[in-house]
């Protein structure tokens, strides 16, 4: 009925406790069953063949998808053909780039996939992870714009008579993208010329050698792999304490795709990320605040942190320390007043700015599983990456 492994939609009934756990029995004989996510096994005794439940569960009278894996069939097929790898890669960045290419290297069959999770404000990118698109790369060239805006504000001490020019940041925002896209298609490109396969899909585990992806469009594709590494980065950290942050605040996923300027803006963290995004948005002659609720770049040399934030402060970027943001409001000319309080004194203190960026931290990004025995949970950022035969 699954012939050599395809995958199929069945009949399933799913029973939902009282205590929400929900139970799939499918209409097989002989009387199969199993919870959400594990294997089905055979109760009949005569065959071994095992089902995997591998989504649309929890609601009662649902048709799930389910898989049947034969037991001299250790990599499935899917509908479109075989679809087997030595190694398979989770993740489009830096790190599994780097990863899929060397493998490749050394003769093995490689397949990438990646897939970006648009921002709460809706940006997303394409191939070649954080620093090829809301980091290094586009960060470097929006400085270098405030460092050449900083040489003509300085040429008039060396004799040159130059008129003060306005910054179009519409005009800067669209190189910055523009080249950003070329890596992404050169990201592409290699990818291609050793033969690596990229798929662009949302991955979740079947079992500790496949991936199920799920395209734009709907559409499923199981992939299967002697091994698989899971390199999904991460993302900022939006403050869980501060109502509406995700709604009225943007983060480094976004400032470097914006198509207008940001107007005055407020940076709260200490981030390198933030005083790297105050300092170039100071440079192109937007007004700008950076928060920050203890010590600026605490990871880093005090002596040389302290530098830093000197010379932001000389250059035009005001810092206020030992400040935590209470709330963000948006007013009724669409500009933000955010009320803060002096951790010191406990005073309070409101101001009012075009836009918010959030610069407190990255949150790991795992791929959600979808098969339990695999022995992958997520529980919490501070859980160390999952691992297990194969990952």
């Amino acid at each position: 009925m699954w012939g050599g492994g395809d995958y199929t939609p069945a009949s399933l009934t799913c029973l939902v406790s009282g205590s929400g756990q929900t139970t799939c029995t499918p209409s097989l004989p002989p009387a199969c069953w199993g919870m959400c996510g594990h294997p089905i096994p055979s109760q009949d005794g005569t065959s071994s063949w095992t089902l995997y439940h591998i989504g649309n569960c929890g609601l009662l009278g649902s048709r799930p998808r389910l898989l049947l894996v034969l037991p001299s069939q250790r990599l499935p097929l899917t509908p479109a053909g075989r679809q087997c790898y030595d190694l398979l890669v989770i993740g489009g960045g830096s790190g599994g780039l780097a990863c899929a290419k060397e493998a490749a290297q050394l003769g093995k069959k490689v397949a990438v996939v990646d897939y970006v999770e648009p921002s709460p404000r809706g940006t997303r990118w394409g191939l070649g992870g954080t620093c090829v698109n809301v980091g290094c790369i586009p960060k470097k060239l929006m400085h270098q714009a405030a460092l050449l805006g900083g040489m003509i504000h300085d040429a008039s001490h060396y004799g040159w008579k130059v008129a003060q020019p306005l910054h179009d940041w519409g005009k800067m925002a669209e190189a910055v993208q523009n080249h950003v896209k070329s890596l992404n298609w050169g990201h592409r490109v290699q990818l291609q010329d050793r033969k690596v396969k990229y798929f662009n899909f949302k991955a979740s585990f079947v079992n500790p050698h496949m991936v199920c992806g799920v395209s734009k469009g709907g559409e499923e594709t199981l992939l299967s792999a002697d091994h698989i590494v899971i390199a999904t980065g991460g993302r900022p950290r939006y403050p869980t304490h501060i109502e509406d942050a995700l709604e009225y605040g943007i983060t480094s996923d976004d400032i470097f795709w914006l198509k207008e300027s940001p107007g005055k803006t407020l940076v709260v963290g200490a981030s390198y990320v933030a005083l790297e995004c105050a300092g170039f948005l100071t440079g192109l002659g937007l007004d700008t605040t950076v928060m920050i609720r203890s010590v600026p770049l605490r990871a880093f040399d005090q002596q040389m942190a302290s530098l830093v934030t000197e010379h932001m402060a000389v250059h035009g970027t005001r810092i206020l320390r030992g400040c935590t943001p209470l709330r963000v409001e948006k007013l009724s000319d669409g500009r933000l007043q955010v009320t803060w309080v002096d951790l010191a004194s406990d005073k309070k203190d409101t101001g009012t700015f075009d836009t918010v960026l959030w610069a407190i931290g990255t949150v790991s990004v795992f791929v959600l599983p979808c098969f339990q025995p695999v022995g992958l949970f997520v529980l919490s950022p501070v859980t160390r990456p999952p691992s297990g035969p194969g990952l």
